[in-house]
């Protein structure tokens, strides 16, 4: 019986890999095709790579789209973090108010955000573009990381900045060199949340998008309506950048977690 139980998780688990990996691995090859086609592999050609380098309109939206999502995530995880490190000195009804605002973004459908900042934005009578696709980014990336980092401040020892203030430090050292340290993982988690949240995004950034400004997602929307293998060729660098990345950023704790066990060892 166990056996058995064994093997059907073993079975349900290769299920479940193929159905989320095959459509990648399916994406990938075809990025190679030398046909337009995306159901028959005629040949190994780099054509649809090199178009993509070439196309103009391609290559602005990845300039967009990296530049808002790192400019989004820089911004997002200085407000974010200074925001949940006031919270955690804060008395619990505000406490409680900011929370619960601070959830609404991520509760509330993103067609309706996206909604409520174009009306937002045309009330205001500012011209839809760049900066308007920045700020909304700005704001659906700030959440979550007030979220990340708030459970690491929970976490932390209540006396640790009056420690620190009563040895000398100033306000600011104790903030950057005791409290911010302490608290970088959940840093790091927060602006990688709003980094990926920002790069995929696209219901919000349609609606507040303009001016000939289009982030990777819209250009995708825009161009799937009729066949180009040069989408595949995009789709696949960004999964070869993600995966690099998340291999980086995996790796490292362990490399760091070696080492730190070999100098305690000698």
């Amino acid at each position: 019986m166990k056996q058995s139980k064994k093997i059907g998780s073993k079975i349900y688990m290769t299920l479940i890999m193929i159905f989320f990996y095959l459509p990648i691995i399916y994406t990938i090859i075809f990025s190679f095709n030398s046909s337009r086609s995306l159901t028959k592999f005629e040949g190994f050609s780099l054509q649809w790579y090199e178009k993509m380098f070439h196309d103009s309109t391609m290559m602005e939206s990845i300039f967009y789209t990296i530049v808002i999502a790192l400019f989004a995530t820089l911004i997002s995880t200085i407000i974010g973090t200074i925001t949940a490190i006031g919270l955690s000195k804060s008395n619990r009804i505000l406490k409680g108010i900011v929370e619960q605002i601070n959830d609404l973004p991520i509760m509330n459908p993103e067609i309706v955000t996206g909604i409520g900042l174009l009306m937002f934005f045309s009330a205001l009578g500012v011209k839809k573009g760049f900066m308007t696709l920045l700020l909304a980014h700005i704001m659906f990336c700030i959440p979550y990381v007030i979220l990340s980092v708030s459970p690491k401040l929970r976490s932390l020892d209540p006396n640790l900045a009056d420690a620190a203030l009563d040895l000398g430090a100033t306000p600011w050292q104790a903030l950057i060199k005791v409290i911010v340290p302490q608290i970088m993982p959940g840093i790091i988690s927060g602006a990688l949340i709003a980094f990926t949240m920002s790069f995929d995004d696209f219901i919000i950034s349609y609606f507040v998008t303009g001016n000939g400004v289009n982030n990777i997602s819209i250009l995708v929307y825009t161009m799937s309506k009729r066949v180009n293998p040069s989408i595949n060729a995009l789709s696949s660098i960004i999964i070869v950048i993600i995966t690099v990345v998340l291999l980086f950023v995996n790796i490292i704790p362990i490399l760091k977690e070696k080492k730190e066990r070999k100098n305690n060892e000698t």
